[in-house]
């Protein structure tokens, strides 16, 4: 069976003729992007298995990255759009009590009494703190990931209990 991969972002646009592509992360803060490492790209129709050339470039918000075997803009703009993921077993190992945002997509929320809100769609990084994206139905809850809300993630059940103060399942 193949390891299971991760996204890490999406390539957005080229940059410069050389084949060198500008990554969208979901992470700003990864550091697996660096020289040598192995990436798959994945578009609905196309799907490579490449090697980084050099480190990763952070520029604003984003990482240039420049991949084995793509040496021209043409090259590069085939993969514009493509998730681009690595192994699991690349990622940096976590402290105990904390995790990746794909491991809780997914994951039941429930309140502290036992009702459900509904399924982690995404997780939302911000400056502050990282958001659950959680729906349930036609309704979409926006719970901010701090202690003070989340109790706890349990991963044996996929289940996410949260006490949010009043008023914010309302909004």
């Amino acid at each position: 069976m193949a390891e299971p991969t991760v996204p890490l972002g999406e390539i957005t646009t080229t940059h410069g003729l050389d084949g060198r592509v500008k990554l969208n992360p979901f992470n700003l803060d990864t550091a697996v992007l660096v020289a040598g490492r192995k990436v798959y790209l994945d578009l609905a129709n196309a799907h490579a298995e490449l090697e980084l050339a050099a480190d990763a470039k952070p520029i604003k918000n984003q990482f240039l990255i420049k991949l084995l075997g793509i040496d021209r803009i043409d090259e590069a703009q085939r993969w514009v759009g493509a998730t681009l993921s690595v192994n699991e077993s690349a990622l940096e190992p976590l402290n105990p009590g904390q995790y990746y945002h794909y491991q809780v997509i997914g994951f039941e929320v429930f309140d502290k009494d036992g009702a459900r809100i509904g399924i982690i769609e995404s997780v939302l990084s911000t400056a502050g703190n990282d958001i659950l994206v959680v729906k349930e139905a036609e309704k979409e809850f926006l719970i901010p990931a701090v202690k003070e809300i989340v109790e706890k993630v349990d991963f044996d059940s996929r289940r996410v209990i949260v006490n949010p103060p009043q008023g914010l399942l309302d909004l």
